[in-house]
């Protein structure tokens, strides 16, 4: 990390690398931990479900806190609370208590914190870097997110799940509320008194739709990201009983598979400099989206766990190189003051996404097999692919550089 960098992002790359790995361990402990209690594939859709779900009805809200109040402090606070939660969730399973019902609201509230405190954290880093660092603050950032949140925390996490199903829980919680004490040691510059009530709390949220939709690059990014992680979120509700039914894997098999995925965003981010010093931004879209369609059809393909895992590998290098663009760009060119409102139209359309994928996910899965939300998400990427091939150029805007040092 250059000096330039400044020991406040340093801070965040703390807060962010203890908070990934405890993350990381729930990646894949979750999903274990609601089939262990049930295999009907509608339930456990149902659990990525509500844990995304308030993003879509609190996403808009979480952007106007962000922008009206100390983001670091909101992001403390409600890490804390997220820590409580996941510290209750822990006290239900060793006593017996962790039912279905138990660990769906547990998600919920989970999924709440996150939206808030993930909203306040995104919308700080550009106002911790000089603008032409923010490609290099983001790669930075995530790497870790790649090595900790998607490389080794699944794989522990599923070796914690294998010898107590409240290990991983409970090792999340501790490293959360650690992940809240380092990010308390940020200071942010006073932005003044926050601007209007509650009276003015919806034309704010307009305020960051109205701005997306006027900007063709950002609107783009957008747009592809909801379509996207519908298809996504259908066919990734079901991993864990894809890789159980199909690949015939055990949690610790799980784990592995997902890591792979890690593992390819990992070589993603030693090749992302040279590949956007060469590589227009649509065009790097285009391939992008091109691997992740026919990733769902290799999957669906598929009964080999090797083969399976080298198709996690290849996408895992394109989810690096597409996140670190797609944030990059919008960062650049979003206004300081409407960083967090952006934002959370980003994240309302990601999660949103993923909240109608999980939805379909269960039920086609419940009538056509485990690989069923896999052919639905090859088919739809197709054909958005097709129909959006043209827009994708507004990404090469004039204010598309993003080469590292």
């Amino acid at each position: 990390m250059p000096a330039r960098l400044g020991h406040r992002f340093r801070w965040l790359i703390a807060s962010s690398l203890v908070t990934n790995l405890g993350d990381g361990f729930a990646l894949t402990a979750g999903p274990l931990l609601m089939a262990s209690r049930t295999h009907d594939a509608s339930v456990v859709a149902l659990s990525l479900l509500l844990q995304r779900l308030p993003w879509l009805l609190f996403g808009g809200v979480s952007g106007v806190l962000a922008d009206r109040l100390d983001r670091v402090v909101l992001s403390v606070t409600v890490e804390l609370l997220r820590a409580a939660v996941l510290a209750l969730l822990v006290v239900a399973i060793v006593t017996g208590w962790a039912y279905v019902e138990t660990v769906l609201a547990a998600l919920f509230l989970v999924g709440t914190a996150e939206v808030l405190s993930g909203t306040a954290i995104v919308s700080i880093l550009p106002s911790l870097v000089d603008r032409d660092d923010i490609a290099l603050a983001n790669s930075r950032r995530l790497v870790g997110f790649v090595t900790l949140y998607q490389l080794a925390g699944p794989a522990i996490g599923a070796t914690l799940f294998a010898a107590g199903p409240a290990l991983p829980f409970g090792a999340q919680a501790a490293l959360v509320a650690l992940g809240a004490v380092l990010m308390s040691r940020i200071r942010l510059p006073d932005r003044g008194p926050a601007a209007g009530g509650a009276s003015r709390l919806g034309a704010e949220m307009v305020d960051g739709v109205r701005w997306v939709a006027r900007h063709a690059a950002v609107r783009t990014l957008v747009l592809t990201t909801f379509i996207f992680n519908i298809t996504f979120g259908a066919a990734w509700s079901v991993l864990v009983l894809y890789a159980e039914e199909r690949l015939h894997l055990g949690p610790v098999g799980f784990g592995v598979l997902t890591a792979a995925g890690a593992a390819g965003g990992l070589l993603g981010t030693l090749g992302y400099g040279w590949l956007t010093r060469r590589v227009s931004l649509g065009n790097i879209m285009r391939a992008g989206l091109i691997v992740e369609t026919f990733t769902h059809f290799s999957l669906a393909m598929t009964t080999s766990p090797v083969v399976a895992a080298g198709i996690m590998v290849i996408f895992g290098a394109h989810a690096f190189v597409w996140g670190s663009t797609s944030v990059t760009v919008r960062q650049r060119a979003v206004p300081e003051a409407l960083q967090g409102r952006v934002a959370s139209v980003n994240n309302t359309g990601l999660f949103g996404g993923l909240v109608l994928g999980a939805a379909l996910g269960g039920p086609i899965a419940h009538r056509f097999g485990v690989t069923g939300p896999f052919w639905f998400a090859f088919a739809g990427s197709a054909l958005f692919v097709v129909v959006m091939w043209r827009q994708f150029a507004h990404i090469a805007h004039e204010d598309s550089p993003v080469g590292l040092d």
